[in-house]
């Protein structure tokens, strides 16, 4: 049995594991997992714990999660002093990835302030997490009067657009091959 509940720090390590892994066995060089966790996981467990919900099994281990911050302009500011200057200046593909990641949320800022991301194991996949852990979220935002949440993903990911379409997310447009999803609160 698979059970939501709000992200403690004692899941940070699932969590990063499940960033690692959501696409089958972690395949990546070190440098590559340290950039992925370094812009789309660790901002999030670090600074804005209260908005991410993990999925655990019956072994109280995550096994997927969906992590968001509440404020595009808030998380801009504190990810590009603190988790940008992680790479080392001649990082330069690193500082890139981190970068970009934060410039297609700004056009979206004041009509989707939050954004999100959400990662669940393989043979987790297919099971109604994501639905859940999408519910869970919405409505904590929706507590805190957010107005909006999206999303950017590789837009060859077919099953996760399909995912999100059916969830009633609104494909706003394709850039390069990155999708960018919203949804209204």
């Amino acid at each position: 049995m698979v059970e939501i509940k709000r992200y403690e720090e004692k899941y940070k390590e699932d969590v990063r594991f499940v960033c690692c892994n959501s696409e089958g066995p972690c395949t990546w060089s070190e440098k590559k997992q340290y950039i992925i966790l370094t812009t789309f996981c660790d901002y999030f467990i670090e600074k804005e714990g209260n908005n991410c919900f993990v999925a655990v099994d019956e072994n109280d281990k995550a096994v997927g999660y969906i992590l968001c911050a509440e404020n595009y302009d808030n998380f801009k500011k504190v990810f590009r002093k603190e988790y940008v200057t992680r790479f080392k200046k001649y990082d330069l593909a690193g500082r890139a990835v981190a970068v970009f990641s934060t410039f297609i949320q700004a056009r979206l800022r004041k009509k989707y302030p939050a954004h999100m991301h959400i990662d669940i194991l393989p043979e987790y996949q297919r099971m109604g997490l994501g639905h859940k852990l999408v519910d869970a979220l919405c409505e904590n935002l929706k507590e805190k009067k957010i107005s909006g949440v999206c999303l950017t993903m590789y837009a060859g990911n077919e099953k996760g657009g399909n995912f999100y379409k059916k969830y009633g997310f609104t494909l706003l447009k394709t850039i390069f091959s990155t999708a960018i999803f919203a949804l209204e609160l």
